[in-house]
């Protein structure tokens, strides 16, 4: 397993090996198929093998696969993302999620020549040593609230504060602002199921970290180009100098991208002394998948997602009440989706733990036995994708009536 979560190790049981996908479903490689509730952990926005994105790789391909050495197509994909981000003066790609935050963490220190990092508990912001503390995601669900093989200097200078708590931000600044080099949060914590944000929580993180000089990083590696074309953070209460992206800008192949404000990204070599390479990152046949991927969509892209993550937790509830579950809380952001068998709301991870993982389990294998794939672990996101159809969701309904009748029968 090339990631923990992928070896069922948190619903129990043997991974599915899958062989084949197109549009919202896939199969494994024993024939059966799945309607795809998974969508690659959110980067297949637009579903499997979106026949755009394959002919764009398909050209890219021929003229070459990696070049180490600058092309148009860098260009022309952080032109598209550029005009729908402006706040991104300088951006550059890299080849992951955990790459992007891990390169962006270091450019607010290297800018502010301040150590401390503030993050919030349940936020997942890749597998970098120092941001793996109280981690979201995968780590929770294999009970792992650390990870071995990171010594307690490195992730000393990371505090970690409760998520939608204004007035736990304000008081670590009092404390020890002067010692913030970059406040790092999801604008919709997205790695302990979706937990939406409050608004005075993110207007605080802003405010604080502009009266003493610390920057803050808006990870939308997840959100980005997903609940809306663009990113969501300034539209949630959030100023951010720089922001990561990754997943859909990619178009299904491996991405990250970091960026912001001018002044801050000139600390980056070859203009400064901060130093972040890679041989992989802006491989044209990844940039020409992402390029092709941003060039569908479109408000109609947006509109089909909304519609099919409100149908889907339309479905969940009332597969939910006529199957008498309780508790059970659905909450959805768009097309994420957050499914816990606790009480809601939950509003940070705490409450996001206070789920019942048997229940979970037993929900998530009796839907997979009738051909319904969700996250294969507890408190991840539900992901739909715009080639999800409404009658792909009806034909499912029996699946999840008796996905969540095993869950009642399992108890808490």
């Amino acid at each position: 397993m090339n990631s923990p979560v992928r070896s069922f190790a948190a619903v129990g049981g043997t991974p599915v090996f899958f062989a084949r996908g197109r549009g919202a479903y896939l199969e494994d490689v024993d024939g059966r198929r799945y309607l795809d509730l998974l969508g690659g952990w959110g980067a297949n926005l637009l579903g499997n093998a979106p026949p755009a994105i394959v002919r764009a790789v398909r050209r890219a391909a021929t003229s070459g696969l990696s070049f180490g050495a600058p092309t148009e197509m860098e260009n022309e994909l952080a032109d598209r993302i550029r005009r729908r981000v402006p706040m991104l003066e300088r951006l550059r790609f890299v080849t992951s999620g955990t790459e992007a935050v891990m390169s962006a963490v270091r450019v607010a220190r290297g800018f502010t020549r301040r150590s401390v990092v503030v993050k919030f508990a349940g936020g997942y912001h890749g597998h970098s040593d120092g941001l793996l503390a109280r981690a979201g995601s995968g780590v929770l669900g294999i009970s792992r609230p650390d990870s071995g093989g990171v010594p307690p200097e490195v992730s000393r200078p990371t505090r970690v504060l409760p998520y939608n708590d204004p007035e736990a931000v304000e008081r670590l600044f009092r404390r020890a602002g002067g010692d913030v080099a970059a406040v790092v949060v999801e604008p919709v914590a997205g790695n302990m199921g979706v937990v939406p944000p409050r608004r005075e929580f993110l207007e605080a993180i802003s405010r604080c970290a502009r009266e003493s000089g610390a920057l803050v990083i808006a990870d939308e590696v997840i959100t980005g180009f997903r609940l809306r074309h663009g990113t969501v953070h300034a539209e949630l209460g959030l100023s951010a100098d720089l922001v990561t992206l990754g997943k859909v800008i990619g178009g299904g192949l491996p991405i990250g991208a970091y960026g912001g404000r001018r002044k801050v990204m000139d600390v980056v070599a070859p203009t400064g002394p901060v130093y972040q390479a890679g041989t992989l990152a802006g491989s044209p046949v990844v940039m020409a998948a992402g390029a092709a991927a941003l060039d569908e969509l479109g408000p109609s892209v947006y509109r089909t997602l909304e519609a099919r993550g409100a149908e889907l937790a339309s479905e969940l509830d009332a597969a939910a009440s006529r199957a008498g579950v309780r508790p059970f809380t659905v909450q959805r952001v768009g097309s994420m989706l957050g499914i816990f068998f606790a009480r809601g709301p939950v509003v940070d991870l705490p409450s996001a733990r206070a789920s019942q993982g048997r229940r979970y389990a037993k929900f998530f294998h009796a839907a997979l036995d009738r051909g319904v794939y969700f996250p294969p672990a507890p408190l991840e996101t539900t992901f739909v994708s715009a080639a999800v159809r409404r009658e792909d969701l009806t034909r499912a309904r029996p699946a999840f009536r008796a996905a969540l009748g095993a869950a009642r029968r399992s108890g808490p």
